[in-house]
């Protein structure tokens, strides 16, 4: 998968790790007077098209905020649905992405999912684990708070001293361990907040908000981002010389 089309010039600064908070899903349902459940059934249909459009802008790696651990305060049934769709979306997508040459990763807690969810997830990672064109981190029943969490108790388990830990040595025990940081995270819907996303790794990431519903936001939004990103002054708290 390449860009080719003289509608997308080639990006000169691409960020290496892109997160995405997929947010306006049910908005973008309402406005259209369905039920939330097939406003991410939409959402989820595009996510493979927006993988695409990042393997052939050259954008390495992506990580997905597809469910948070917050979420399961939502209704039962709209719970029930996003899990049924993710056990559908599993069936019917990861083969194509597979041959697209996408690793898949799950980032978060897997805990509370079902045994055969479970086993579809880890089915998709390994099956998925030698490709290089792009890595999908999917973030479901993640929480950035929950992740920092997670890593201290792994390096407490580990036997790790006051003395030893760095900044680095708790990068490397996130779920992320062993990618750099987000670069860049763009949230779709508006909404101007982190909602628990990426907290360590977005540390000095940029920002980008569009009021665009996640089902909407096409390549050409995501060139706009990328685009967008490739004008910014990162000083990483420094001046600029």
């Amino acid at each position: 998968m390449s860009n080719t089309d003289d509608r997308y010039p080639p990006l000169e600064c691409l960020p290496q790790h892109v997160g995405m908070i997929m947010d306006g899903n049910g908005r973008w349902a309402r406005r259209r007077g369905l039920p939330r459940l097939a406003g991410h059934r939409a959402g989820v249909e595009n996510l493979r098209r927006v993988l695409r459009a990042c393997a052939e802008f050259g954008v390495p790696i992506v990580t997905l905020y597809a469910f948070s651990s917050e979420n399961w305060r939502r209704p039962i049934e709209e719970v029930r649905g996003l899990l049924n769709i993710l056990r559908d979306a599993l069936g019917k997508e990861v083969g194509e992405l597979h041959k697209n040459g996408v690793q898949l990763r799950h980032i978060g807690d897997l805990t509370p999912l079902s045994d055969d969810l479970k086993e579809q997830i880890q089915a998709a990672v390994e099956l998925t684990r030698n490709n290089d064109r792009l890595i999908a981190n999917i973030a479901f029943n993640y929480g950035g708070r929950q992740e920092i969490v997670e890593a201290v108790r792994r390096m407490m388990q580990a036997g790790v001293t006051v003395e030893m830990v760095t900044e680095a040595l708790i990068g490397e025990h996130l779920y992320t361990g062993g990618l750099p940081d987000a670069d860049l995270i763009i949230r779709t819907s508006g909404e101007m907040r982190m909602s628990n996303f990426l907290l360590w790794q977005g540390a000095y990431a940029e920002y980008y908000s569009t009021p665009v519903y996640w089902p909407d936001f096409d390549k050409d939004e995501l060139y706009k981002a990328l685009k967008t990103f490739g004008q910014r002054d990162r000083r990483y708290g420094g001046l600029k010389t």
